[in-house]
């Protein structure tokens, strides 16, 4: 395993024991793969905690139910 996806598998354990029982775990790997290739680019030794940071906030963000 290479440190990066270490990292990202360190982020996805860290936010399911954060967000509780019921959290699904592949929701919570999908946040944060998305968060990666979003933030391609930004600087490296800031890049895991602006990976969790922005997974953190898409999963705690309401989900929009359609009228």
């Amino acid at each position: 395993m290479t440190p990066d996806l270490a990292r990202a598998a360190d982020a996805v354990t860290r936010l399911v024991e954060e967000l509780g029982p019921g959290t699904c775990h592949d929701a919570v790997a999908t946040a944060v793969r998305q968060a990666c290739e979003d933030l391609r680019g930004s600087p490296v030794g800031a890049l895991p905690e602006l990976v969790e940071r922005l997974a953190r906030v898409r999963l705690s963000a309401p989900v929009p139910v359609d009228a």
